[in-house]
């Protein structure tokens, strides 16, 4: 991916080959992964609710931990070919009188074929390019940095990848444990029965209208499958009432709720739990298995 020198044994210096860049850039971008994946988590769940789901630590988590080291190479190599490596080339097509280092250069490069991935995220799936376009042209820029750094370094292929294998190691614990306790610093709102009064939408049409009075209106609203039904949840249509319940202990929950009591046979009383933010609160509910039910989830329109 350039050209440059690198020292040997003996004094003598030999041109730093193709190979050794690929080999260096894979071992970059394997060790930046998993802090790409920690800024990512961090990003995404810093703060937010978890809906009662927590953390799996199984042991379907721990053996996923266990092939992280196999998958990372892969991750590096996929990385260097899609993004440092195209950028490379790019870098080299420059006109000779173009000013500038080379490795500004095969920065730029890397940040315009990021910015051209996440163009086609956006054209294939939707994704939506403010949020993409960060990440795609940010995850280039640290290799490319660090391989430049590298040129003039006597370092062989197994000394790149032991270092940048040890520093990653040293910067996810660093910056892990307290990007953990951050991510779970989240607290629901606070919100009166006058503030819960209203109308409740879910994503597939259901509306759940409660009045100020403590009655309830339901359409097409989950409830709690009844006793003789072998089902998790019904959808139910009706009346009947709620009331705002505080420190829900009894129900395997700490937080603050409404139950739900419809006056027909249509399902069991359903414990909604508050979440959300002051200004986008929610209502949700999991049915099925604690760790792993059916999440339903309804927000104020």
């Amino acid at each position: 991916m350039g050209r440059g020198r690198t020292g040997e044994p003996g004094g003598r210096r030999r041109p730093n080959r193709p190979d050794d860049d690929w080999n260096r850039a894979i071992a970059l971008c394997a060790g930046q992964a998993p802090l790409v994946w920690l800024a990512w988590w961090f990003t995404t769940q810093a703060g937010r609710d978890d809906y009662g789901y927590g953390y799996d630590y199984g042991g379907g988590g721990y053996l996923g931990i266990c092939c992280v080291p196999l998958i990372l190479p892969f991750v590096g190599l996929l990385h260097a070919a899609v993004q440092i490596a195209p950028a490379a080339a790019l870098a080299r097509l420059r006109p000779r009188t173009a000013p500038g280092p080379e490795w500004a250069w095969h920065l730029a490069g890397s940040v315009l074929i990021g910015a051209g991935w996440s163009v086609l995220g956006l054209v294939l799936w939707g994704w939506q390019a403010g949020d993409t376009l960060p990440w795609f042209a940010g995850v280039g820029v640290l290799p490319v940095l660090v391989l430049h750094s590298l040129r003039r370094r006597p370092w062989g292929g197994c000394g790149v990848w032991l270092g940048s294998a040890g520093a990653s190691l040293v910067l996810c614990v660093v910056c892990g444990v307290p990007a953990a306790s951050l991510a779970d610093d989240y607290e629901p709102p606070e919100l009166s029965a006058g503030q819960l009064a209203g109308d409740w939408r879910g994503a597939d049409g259901g509306v759940l209208r409660l009045a100020p009075g403590g009655r309830a209106e339901l359409t097409r609203v989950p409830a709690h499958g009844g006793v003789d039904e072998d089902v998790d949840f019904t959808l139910c249509d009706g009346t009947g009432t709620w009331t705002r319940e505080k420190d829900a202990q009894w129900r395997d929950t700490h937080r603050d709720g409404i139950l739900v009591r419809l006056d027909g046979g249509c399902g069991q009383e359903t414990y909604w739990t508050i979440g959300g933010t002051e200004e986008e609160p929610e209502l949700f509910v999991r049915f099925g298995d604690p760790g792993s039910g059916e999440l339903r989830i309804l927000t104020r329109r």
